[in-house]
C-alpha cells in the first residue's frame, strides 16, 4: 500500500472518529439538558401535587357554569368547525363525564383559539375548560404523548444547548425573541430583522430558545413552568426587561407568564420605523390577512401588519373571520396529531373566506398550514424578499434543513456578537 493511500485511509478514518465525537457530545449535551428540565418539571410537579384536586374542582365548576350559563344561541357552533361537530358549549358541559379520561380526550379536538369566546354574547370561555381538562388528565398519568412525539421532540430540541443561545452584549436590556420556526425556515430574513432592529435598539440582545407553548397547551403545566421559567427567569436576572417577539405564540406566553416583562412585536417596531415605504413593491394586489388567533385581542399588531402592507402598495380585504374575529388556520391546539380530518376543515373555511386572494399572515406555523391549501406568504418575506413571494418562489426551508439553518444562524450571530464586543 502506497503512503499517499495510507494517509488517506488515516485521514478518512479521523474524520470519522471526530464526527463521531462531535455526535456523541451533542447527544450527551442534549441528555443532559432533557435531564435537567425533567428533573425541574418532578419538583415542580411535587410541588404542584396538591394543586390536582383543586384542578377537578375547577373543571367541575367550569363545567357547572357553562350548563347554567350557555343560552345555546348557536353563534360559536355556526363559527367554530369544533363545536360544529360536537355540538354547544352546554351540550357538551352536559354530556361528557370529564372525570373519565376516555371522556378527556374529547379536549384535545380543541384548537384552543378562542374564537367561541369572541364570538358568544355571554363571552363564555370553553376553551379555559378544555385547557383544564388537559391539565388534569397529564397531572393524573392519564396522557398519552405518543400522539404528540414530534411536536415535543421539535420543543425539546428548541430548548437545548445545541440550538439555543442567549446573546447579550454589555449595556443590553431590550432583546430580540425570534421563535423557533423563523430561525429555522427564514435564517436569513431573521438576520435582517435584527439588524433592523440594531439601528433603532444599539445594546440589543438576541434570545434563540423555545416559549415551550407547546407544552404548555398540551397540559403539560410543570414541564412548561420549568423550562419557561428557565428562560424568563434568565433574562430578568440580566437586566433584560423589554421582549421583542416575532411569533404570535411567543408573544402570548411572554405576555401572560413574563414576569413583568414588556412585550412588544416586531411588526409595530417595523410599521413604526417605515419598513414597508423603502421596498415599495411594483405590484400592487389585493390580498387577505390572516391573523394568527393568539393575537386575535391585539388590535395594535394587525394595523401595523396593514400598515406594512398599505406601504408595499397592496390592498387588504377583510375576510368574515379577521382581527378579534380570526379563524384558527388548523395548526391550533395540536389538534391535528389526533383529528387531521378537523384540522384541515379549519384551513377550507379559511380557502373559502380568501376568495382565491393571496392570503398574508404573520405566523410561520399559520403560513406552512395555509400554504398547503392556498398561497399564503409571512409578511416578513414581503418585507425582506422584495417581490419573491409574489413570483411563487419556494421561500421556507423544511425539515431537517430547518436545524441544520438554526446551527448556522446561531454560529452567525455568535461572531456577530464577538466582533461587536471586541
Amino acid at each position: 500500500m502506497t503512503c499517499r493511500k495510507r494517509f488517506s485511509i488515516r485521514a478518512a478514518m479521523t474524520g470519522s472518529a471526530n464526527r463521531f465525537t462531535l455526535t456523541l457530545r451533542w447527544f450527551c449535551r442534549l441528555l443532559q439538558g432533557r435531564r435537567d428540565l425533567d428533573r425541574q418539571g418532578k419538583e415542580h410537579q411535587q410541588r404542584s401535587a396538591p394543586l390536582l384536586n383543586g384542578n377537578a374542582a375547577m373543571v367541575r365548576t367550569m363545567q357547572q357554569n357553562l350548563q347554567q350559563a350557555c343560552t345555546e344561541c348557536g353563534a360559536c357552533v355556526k363559527s367554530c368547525a369544533f363545536l360544529g361537530q360536537y355540538g354547544t358549549p352546554k351540550s357538551i358541559a352536559s354530556g361528557w363525564d370529564f372525570s373519565d379520561p376516555a371522556h378527556r380526550t374529547l379536549a384535545y379536538e380543541c384548537s384552543l383559539c378562542g374564537l367561541c369566546t369572541a364570538v358568544c354574547p355571554e363571552k363564555l370561555d370553553p376553551c379555559r375548560l378544555f385547557l383544564e381538562i388537559r391539565r388534569c388528565h397529564v397531572a393524573e398519568g392519564s396522557f398519552d404523548g405518543r400522539p404528540y412525539q414530534l411536536l415535543t421532540a421539535y420543543e425539546q430540541r428548541g430548548t437545548s444547548p445545541i440550538f439555543s443561545w442567549h446573546g447579550l452584549p454589555q449595556g443590553c436590556n431590550t432583546v430580540f425573541f425570534p421563535g423557533c420556526a423563523l430561525p429555522g425556515t427564514r435564517p436569513a430574513v431573521t438576520m435582517k430583522m435584527y439588524q433592523q432592529l440594531c439601528q433603532s435598539i444599539p445594546a440589543l440582545g438576541i434570545v434563540l430558545d423555545c416559549c415551550t407553548k407547546p407544552s404548555h397547551d398540551l397540559g403539560r403545566e410543570a414541564h412548561f413552568h420549568a423550562a419557561f421559567g428557565n428562560v424568563a427567569g434568565f433574562l430578568s436576572r440580566h437586566g433584560v426587561r423589554t421582549v421583542v417577539t416575532a411569533c404570535p405564540n411567543c408573544t402570548k406566553i411572554f405576555r401572560q407568564y413574563g414576569d413583568g416583562l414588556a412585550v412588544q412585536t416586531v411588526y409595530d417596531i417595523l410599521h413604526a420605523s417605515g419598513k414597508g415605504r423603502e421596498g415599495l413593491s411594483t405590484r400592487g394586489l389585493e390580498v387577505s390577512v390572516h391573523d394568527p388567533c393568539p393575537l386575535r385581542d391585539d388590535h395594535q399588531v394587525q394595523a401595523a401588519v396593514r400598515g406594512l402592507l398599505s406601504d408595499l402598495g397592496h390592498t387588504v380585504v377583510e375576510m368574515p373571520h379577521h382581527g378579534k374575529q380570526a379563524m384558527c388556520c388548523g395548526e391550533g391546539g395540536a389538534v391535528s396529531f389526533v383529528n387531521q380530518r378537523l384540522s384541515k376543515e379549519w384551513a377550507n373555511r379559511r380557502v373559502l373566506e380568501a376568495k382565491l386572494r393571496l392570503l398574508i399572515t404573520y405566523c410561520s406555523g399559520c403560513t406552512a398550514t395555509l400554504n398547503r391549501v392556498t398561497p399564503t406568504v409571512h409578511n416578513v418575506d414581503l418585507l425582506f424578499r422584495a417581490d419573491e413571494p409574489l413570483r411563487g418562489k419556494e421561500l421556507a426551508a423544511r425539515p431537517p434543513f430547518t436545524y441544520w439553518n438554526r446551527l448556522l444562524l446561531k454560529h452567525r450571530l455568535q461572531r456577530r456578537m464577538r466582533s461587536a464586543m471586541a
